[in-house]
């Protein structure tokens, strides 16, 4: 299927080949990024054509988003074999679960499920797309040499695509972005995949040759460029996912004292520090237990229920569920306090979640809890637009939420953001198309 630009729109533009999986009706943060990116592109001067798969298994589907794909751009698409069907034979719910990233623990997972895992992690490297690898390359070798396209980026996870980038660099006269929205082998879930050695020398294999064949390297975060740049002698460059403007509006806050988390939460992103603190004002609090209610937007693992549960919550909680995007927006808006989790990792240092950008420009502050020194630390405080913890600065948090909560009650609850016009995705995207130009 394919959408073809207007002559005019060709006219002057330097064609660009962006490879990607995800892309609407796919939901979800993974689409976001470039779906904004293929919307400024022609601002700057550059025809984006977009490649994707024509018949993916997406774990979240979001038709909304298809409605900001932008008419006059050219989307090729290709079939794809994936081997979540066939497992979905054995188990729809568990493989649809772990497809989307929610795996859980070790000590509860089934048979069927940590064979599941083995399976994914050993047989499918890099990961359950990899058959698209051969017949893509050989598709878009042709369109390429056929068209003149001398520009492609592959954006992963899943890191499969880099694959394709990697062979059509091999085979043709290109320049090859690739685009890391998260890290490969330092990636959390990946220690869950049951991996032999041979699977994570495998790994680590396709992991250098990519690092070193790409002509630039694109990163979401410092500590992602970082770690890289001991990989590989390469250019990286940082180009962080972003917020777009939009027209959407809500009357007012909720009467409540909302603490709403908007996305996943995995069984290993957990806070048991957030549900015991809050589990204690409830306590001791009355007016706060009258007035405070969770409302978790997104998937949740049995696990993080389980854990609130556990603290006395259930009373307190609304697990809402996947929404659309411009629903979460709104609950973004109309919530007292937005929730950012990130487990308590050396690696998620690097995890900066796309959402937290459209945080920013809700008017609400956000309230996180993470590593030390994270990227997505830096970010809050350097924006002015809420307060970041770690694990155990358990004290501190419990009087960072009473001091909201406070705010709440005197109507004087808000947040004055600064600096965030460099995280807008025109902005990012100018970036985007100076590196291209230069590269």
């Amino acid at each position: 299927m394919r959408f073809l630009p207007s002559q005019e729109l060709r006219m002057g533009k330097k064609q660009i080949l962006i490879i990607t999986y995800y892309w609407p009706p796919a939901g979800g943060p993974g689409v976001q990024r470039w779906l904004k990116f293929v919307k400024y592109l022609p601002v700057f001067g550059l025809e984006p054509i977009v490649y994707c798969p024509e018949n993916p298994n997406y774990p979240i589907v979001d038709k909304s988003l298809v409605n900001e794909i932008p008419d006059s751009i050219t989307i090729l698409k290709h079939p794809i074999k994936e081997p979540y069907s066939l497992a979905g034979l054995l188990s729809k719910g568990r493989s649809k679960k772990i497809s989307s990233g929610v795996i859980p623990q070790a000590k509860k997972q089934s048979l069927i499920e940590k064979a599941m895992l083995y399976i994914r992690g050993n047989y499918f490297i890099p990961d359950a797309r990899k058959n698209w690898v051969r017949p893509s390359v050989e598709f878009l070798s042709n369109y390429i040499k056929e068209h003149e396209i001398k520009t492609i980026i592959t954006t992963g996870p899943p890191h499969s695509l880099h694959l394709i980038g990697l062979q059509l660099k091999a085979v043709l006269d290109v320049k090859w972005l690739a685009d890391f929205r998260d890290p490969w082998t330092t990636i959390g879930y990946h220690k869950d995949l049951k991996l032999t050695e041979v699977s994570k020398a495998k790994h680590l294999e396709l992991e250098h040759n990519v690092l070193n064949s790409a002509d630039e390297i694109i990163v979401t975060s410092n500590h992602t460029k970082n770690a890289f740049r001991t990989k590989t002698k390469q250019p990286i460059s940082v180009i962080t996912n972003g917020y777009d403007s939009h027209n959407i509006s809500v009357e007012k806050k909720d009467e409540l004292f909302t603490l709403s988390h908007i996305g996943s939460l995995l069984s290993e992103r957990n806070p048991v520090v957030l549900w015991e603190t809050i589990s204690e004002l409830l306590r001791e609090n009355e007016s706060f237990s009258e007035a405070f209610k969770l409302q978790l937007i997104g998937v949740v693992s049995d696990d993080v229920i389980e854990s609130i549960y556990k603290n006395g919550l259930k009373d307190h909680v609304d697990v809402i569920g996947y929404v659309n995007h411009e629903k979460a927006i709104k609950f973004q808006m109309t919530s007292q306090l937005l929730l950012l989790i990130e487990i308590d990792s050396e690696d998620t240092k690097a995890i900066i979640p796309g959402k937290v950008f459209e945080y920013l420009i809700s008017e609400t502050p956000i309230l996180a809890i993470g590593p030390k020194n994270a990227d997505v630390e830096q970010i809050i405080k350097s924006t002015n637009t809420g307060m970041y913890f770690n694990y155990n600065q358990k004290a501190e948090l419990k009087a960072q939420i009473l001091s909201y909560f406070e705010a709440f009650q005197n109507n004087s609850l808000n947040v004055n953001a600064i600096g965030l016009q460099p995280y807008s995705r025109k902005a990012l995207t100018e970036k985007l198309a100076n590196l291209i130009k230069h590269c």
